[in-house]
């Protein structure tokens, strides 16, 4: 395979594993269950894919938390491109994320990266499963790799703050998406955060409607006709993706781009950060 090609948006197993001890290559782990933040370093302690560091969402991928900026605030860029160089990451670095759960977490690093600048990083499609399943080599010591030079360049995504969101929701010529489950967008079920229910005229698409039956994403023509009826006309550029925290919107910006759409927007805050102001209206109900 030649080295100079270049993986942005989704990478398979095999490929990995051509890749796996080039030094210009870093694998992250980015596993983590929001009801027990410990399962992530626990499970990256019995194992993860070969010369793989860890990324922790609370710690690594997310700022510090105000009670009005949601649960998992962005980080400094200066905070996460130091990040970065402890990862052993250069300008030049191709970046592979992987998680358990079908890229709901490795998706915000994916994300993060382009938010600094930086180009080269694609989620392991499959995730850990494909890892497995592949038979890629694995190994329980944590990885300690030679420090990078990793410095940030111009953002080659977008995020939008609250008071975009406002406007945004009362203005027919954008979109703003949900990407939780039906039952927590309708408010029902609500276990993560104090207040059930949506923002007012968002639409809602769950994020693992991005997935197929084994795992994987979507074909990317598949995906593009999903999101081009989602869209009903307007641009990329006229969507807003949010969550319940900024964490699994950032899968629907992988799809996105997997489908050659870009570049939507994506609201950090998003629920947990709405809710924090009391006179922010909330809507409560399943999408008609």
């Amino acid at each position: 395979m030649h080295k100079c090609t270049q993986y942005r948006t989704l990478i398979d197993a095999d490929t990995l594993r051509t890749n796996l001890t080039d030094s210009g290559w870093r694998v992250i782990d980015c596993r983590h269950d929001l009801s027990h933040p410990a399962s992530g370093p626990q499970a990256y302690a019995r194992g993860h894919i070969a010369g793989a560091v860890y990324a922790q969402l609370d710690r690594d991928l997310s700022g510090a938390k105000t009670g009005r900026n949601g649960r998992h605030p962005l980080p400094s860029p200066d905070q996460l491109a130091e990040c970065f160089r402890r990862w052993g990451i250069d300008q030049g670095t191709q970046i592979v994320v992987y998680d358990e759960q079908g890229g709901a977490y490795a998706g915000r690093l994916w994300w993060l990266a382009r938010w600094l600048g930086h180009g080269r990083v694609a989620l392991l499609d499959g995730g850990w499963q494909a890892a497995l399943e592949a038979g890629l080599p694995m190994e329980r010591a944590p990885a300690n790799p030679q420090r990078g030079g990793f410095e940030r360049t111009t953002a080659l995504t977008h995020a939008v703050d609250v008071e975009r969101v406002q406007s945004a929701r009362s203005d027919p010529h954008w979109l703003i998406v949900d990407a939780r489950a039906p039952d927590r967008y309708a408010g029902e079920n609500e276990t993560i955060d104090p207040v059930g229910g949506h923002i007012p005229g968002a639409a809602n698409r769950f994020w693992q409607t991005n997935l197929g039956p084994g795992g994987s994403f979507k074909s990317p023509d598949q995906l593009r006709s999903e999101f081009e009826a989602l869209l009903d006309g307007r641009p990329p550029s006229q969507v807003i993706f949010q969550c319940g925290s900024g964490v699994t919107a950032c899968h629907h910006l992988v799809a996105m781009q997997h489908a050659g759409l870009s570049e939507a927007n994506l609201y950090p805050g998003s629920w947990s950060e709405w809710i924090s102001e009391s006179t922010r209206p909330i809507a409560i109900g399943r999408q008609r």
